[in-house]
């Protein structure tokens, strides 16, 4: 166990390197093969464009865009390590580790940033992927078990619905109804951090939850039901009923243990995913969080804050796919870590 455990990490660092090496080639590498100079990169980069060109020139030197392209990568894992320092001419501001990259537009270094957005994110994660999770397997189980029933056809047709409907159509209309007309719910941009109410801050998050949740609710619902159908027909089911267990702990322990697995595997990548954004959730529901940075960097063409987002995410999964990994052998005793 202790070997896998050393495995899974070593293999997690790698795959970190892996992705900031495609992370820097999608930003820099490819933009250079286009035909991208070093003064459009700074012009980007700290969005001068109403700089002279002298300026520009000048920036793209200090900044280092005319360096190697292995140099540029390495200075910038180097600031994700131990921190960096960018010469602007006028003056040097320094980017404390990890730093993720400095933004020249806001002024501000990006982990920080990402640091106060981050507590809107995780709550809005955390607290939906629960409602999802309880649920869209409960609701797959039941379906699977009364196979055929109107619980069953019903159950599958919202689940298809809540599939289909994205997430901004189905969040608009919960706030023109919820929030706007009867006023059940917090309106947009609303969001109060657990530590002054945890009460207030339930409120502000509970329709984007369950509007979160209802989309991915429905995919666990159709993916569980999948598998119960297919655990419950093999022959150790058949087996442990023949023995006198009780249905109830043959469903449980020996059906829904087994059919798990998969949902494991997508629960983790999709808590890792949203862990670094909501984008569609916090853009509907005017959300301080992680996404909603990302589509203003996005608006503004401030790059490192891009880049910062990209690599926060990976992080992210990267962790969730190695916590799945270790709960295979807890979640399925067929799994054996070797």
């Amino acid at each position: 166990m202790v070997t896998y455990i050393i495995r899974r990490l070593i293999a997690a660092v790698l795959m970190l390197v892996v992705v900031s090496i495609v992370t820097f080639s999608i930003f820099f590498v490819i933009p250079r093969l286009a035909g991208v100079t070093a003064t459009d990169f700074a012009n980007r980069y700290v969005g001068s464009k109403g700089a002279t060109a002298e300026t520009v020139v000048h920036l793209a030197d200090k900044l280092g865009f005319n360096d190697p392209l292995t140099v540029q990568y390495g200075r910038w894992i180097k600031g994700i390590v131990v921190g960096s320092d960018f010469d602007t001419g006028a003056s040097i501001e320094h980017c404390p580790a990890p730093c993720l990259g400095y933004s020249f537009i806001t002024k501000t270094p990006v982990w920080p940033e990402l640091l106060d957005r981050l507590p809107v994110t995780a709550s809005l994660a955390i607290g939906a992927s629960i409602i999802w999770l309880v649920a869209g397997v409960a609701t797959g189980v039941l379906s699977a078990l009364r196979r055929g029933s109107f619980f069953d056809r019903a159950a599958m047709g919202v689940a298809l619905a809540g599939v289909s409907l994205p997430i901004f159509f189905t969040g608009m209309i919960s706030l023109v109804f919820f929030s706007y007309k009867f006023g059940i719910t917090a309106p947009g941009g609303t969001f109060v951090s657990f530590s002054e109410s945890p009460v207030q801050w339930a409120y502000s998050l509970i329709l984007p939850w369950i509007t979160l949740a209802f989309l991915y609710a429905a995919s666990y619902a159709r993916l569980t039901r999948a598998g119960m159908l297919e655990t419950m027909s093999e022959d150790y089911i058949r087996t442990a009923r023949a023995k006198g267990l009780p249905e109830s702990r043959v469903i449980t322990k020996h059906g829904l243990r087994a059919a798990l697995t998969p949902i494991v595997t997508i629960f983790g990548l999709d808590v890792g995913l949203l862990l670094g954004g909501a984008i569609l959730t916090e853009t509907t529901f005017s959300l301080p969080g992680v996404g909603r940075y990302a589509v203003q960097a996005i608006n503004a063409n401030d790059l490192p804050k891009i880049m910062g987002v990209v690599m926060l995410t990976t992080c992210f999964v990267v962790v969730a796919n190695l916590i799945v990994d270790l709960l295979y052998a807890v979640v399925d005793p067929r799994v054996r870590l070797g």
